[in-house]
């Protein structure tokens, strides 16, 4: 089978897209050790794969294994709620260190493995990358930057199939944080579910090879 590494995979959106790739390839859930982490590759048959996206140098010297891979799905991330007159430089820099340069620097160390399977790369973007909202500014901010990279590198690894998810607020720990800081009531049926994040994830990888899935927008259904 064709193989998966997959970030952020210990809940959530990560953990879901994990499930709906289980059929058909053979995962790597790359991620910070945790018992959760454990538990996902517990249930799927999946092999963790120990990265932390903050440290460089690991990333470099975990990925050296890696000879050949035909899916890298970028879905860590992190979000530091606040408006830029409220902000701090030190949370941009938290922000950016994960969703964005941790991004660049784990797809330049596995490019060779990606080129190697002519691979696909998929982004789980977010609407913040698309449309800024109030008190989301850093989080916003890395988010263009991702969409400019995945662009850039569609543009420059033409061999390769790049496809940047932007789904609409997802039922998440990040959303009730993100519900918590706007002062609102959590309903979980006011978003999109994990799951269903997961099949355009899933759908875009078995596009056929003549075919080449560029961008998906999701947004929850109007009740």
């Amino acid at each position: 089978m064709p193989t998966a590494l997959i970030t952020g995979a210990s809940g959530g959106i990560g953990s879901a897209i994990a499930t709906a790739l289980s059929e058909t390839h053979t995962l790597l859930l790359a991620g910070r050790p945790s018992d959760r982490l454990d538990a996902v590759a517990e249930r799927l048959g999946a092999t963790t794969f120990p990265l932390d996206l903050t440290n460089t140098d690991e990333i470099g010297a975990s990925c050296e294994v890696v000879d050949e891979l035909d899916v890298l799905v970028h879905n860590a991330g992190v979000f530091i709620p606040g408006r830029v007159a409220d902000s701090h430089v030190d949370e941009w820099r938290a922000t950016f260190a994960v969703n964005v340069f941790g991004v660049v620097e784990l797809t330049l160390a596995l490019l060779p493995a990606l080129r190697q399977a002519r691979g696909q790369v998929v982004f789980i973007n977010s609407g913040a990358g698309r449309a800024v909202s109030p008190g989301m500014a850093s989080y916003s901010a890395s988010k263009f930057a991702v969409r400019a990279f995945a662009d850039s590198l569609r543009e420059d690894e033409p061999d390769l199939r790049v496809t940047t998810i932007y789904p609409g607020r997802t039922d998440t720990e990040m959303q009730r944080e993100l519900v918590a800081f706007e002062g609102g009531q959590y309903d979980a049926a006011d978003f999109l579910r994990p799951e269903t994040v997961a099949a355009a994830v899933a759908n875009a990888i078995a596009t056929p090879p003549d075919g080449h899935v560029h961008e998906v927008v999701l947004r929850p259904a109007e009740r």
